[in-house]
């Protein structure tokens, strides 16, 4: 299996250990609110046991997460979205050979895995209310994407926009919440109310007949939007479960739990703001100012979490250099400026400080 050739390379990135958390956003930082939000372990346990499937041991899932194999157990643990999306992209980097691999594993979770979340989904009284209500609390979900419901007389959809998803995880999270969103509207359903479209805006890439003999639809490419589309009259049937009054309560209880999960942390919105907005090719100087602070405190504040910004860059270009050369024909020097660097040798020097080998050797060897 190929997560057994990426070893050496994935144990060579350091853990997550609390410090380098996903935080909250402030005002004028480009953050999304749901990146305040930590998840159950539940989320993670689904990864880990979907990815066991296909052979791929939980040492290999969980390196450089910071999560302990024994906290996959606990259903009170919450993990936050920088040990998530690293978990994702080991996932990522172990199984490059399965086709649409995130969709596959979105159609793994279901509405009893998003606990309170989920079961107010069920108890709604239409589909639309249901993907209103999602859309309300959506961070307490596993989305990425921003999500939105839109109808007309015809025909109901909810849309999916992944632009804030940094560019190397956009595609396998943007399958993964559509897989996830269809996988609810069929439990919502009774799997009775069949999906008559799935959109989606770019070019279709080659697992897209993988996508329809998972969900047994055809995925139509270079749509409009990404977008889920029902019939309107299946979108305002009632569900058999409605309780309105236990909607009320389930709400309030969704509201506390956006407040629990909230985490915070300078070294997150670093994180945030590298992988998304100002990319890799940022200095400290324009970090620190949408963040509201000078260099200097910003430096502060990172040695107050014991890392600092050059730690924080080096470490998201060896992964995505990974990723890359692993799952792209991308040639180096266009990797170079993906990066950030300023040429292709400035790329090899680092790389070689890495793993003390060439980028082009180290494509060709796969990390052996």
């Amino acid at each position: 299996m190929r997560y057994r050739t990426l070893r050496a390379c994935i144990d060579a990135f350091p853990a997550s250990r609390g410090e380098t958390g996903v935080t909250a956003a402030k005002e004028g930082t480009g953050l999304s609110e749901d990146t305040r939000i930590r998840h159950p372990m539940a989320i993670g346990q689904v990864m880990v046991n979907f990815a066991a499937r296909y052979g791929v041991d939980v040492e290999t899932c969980l390196t450089g997460t910071g999560i302990r194999e024994a906290q996959l157990h606990e259903a009170d643990v919450l993990i936050e979205r920088q040990q998530e999306m690293r978990l994702i992209e080991n996932l990522i980097l172990a199984l490059p050979e399965v086709p649409a691999l995130g969709f596959e594993l979105g159609l793994q979770y279901n509405v009893s895995t998003f606990g309170i979340w989920g079961f107010a989904l069920r108890i709604s009284r239409t589909l639309h209310e249901a993907f209103d209500f999602a859309i309300r609390y959506l961070p307490l979900s596993t989305a990425y994407c921003r999500f939105a419901t839109w109808s007309d007389a015809e025909e109901f959809a909810v849309s999916a926009d992944p632009d804030a998803i940094p560019q190397h995880l956009r595609q396998f999270l943007l399958e993964r919440d559509t897989a996830t969103g269809i996988q609810l509207l069929r439990e919502l359903g009774l799997s009775g109310i069949p999906v008559k479209r799935i959109e989606y805006q770019g070019r279709a890439p080659d697992h897209a007949a993988r996508i329809e003999s998972l969900c047994g639809v055809a995925p139509r490419y270079g749509c409009p939007r990404n977008a889920i589309v029902l019939r309107r009259q299946d979108a305002e049937m009632l569900l058999p479960m409605y309780d309105p009054h236990l909607v009320r309560l389930l709400e309030d209880q969704c509201r506390a739990q956006l407040e629990r999960r909230q985490v915070a942390g300078i070294a997150g919105q670093v994180r945030q703001l590298i992988l998304g907005p100002l990319g890799l090719v940022a200095s400290i100087d324009a970090v620190a100012q949408q963040l509201a602070m000078s260099p200097r405190s910003l430096r502060r504040k990172l040695e107050e979490e014991k890392t600092s910004f050059r730690d924080l860059i080096d470490t998201e270009r060896r992964q995505l250099a990974v990723q890359l050369l692993t799952g792209t024909e991308m040639k180096l020097d266009e990797m170079a400026l993906q990066l950030g660097y300023s040429d292709t040798a400035s790329f090899t020097r680092a790389f070689r400080r890495w793993f003390d080998r060439a980028p082009g050797e180290y494509r060709k060897t796969r990390g052996q």
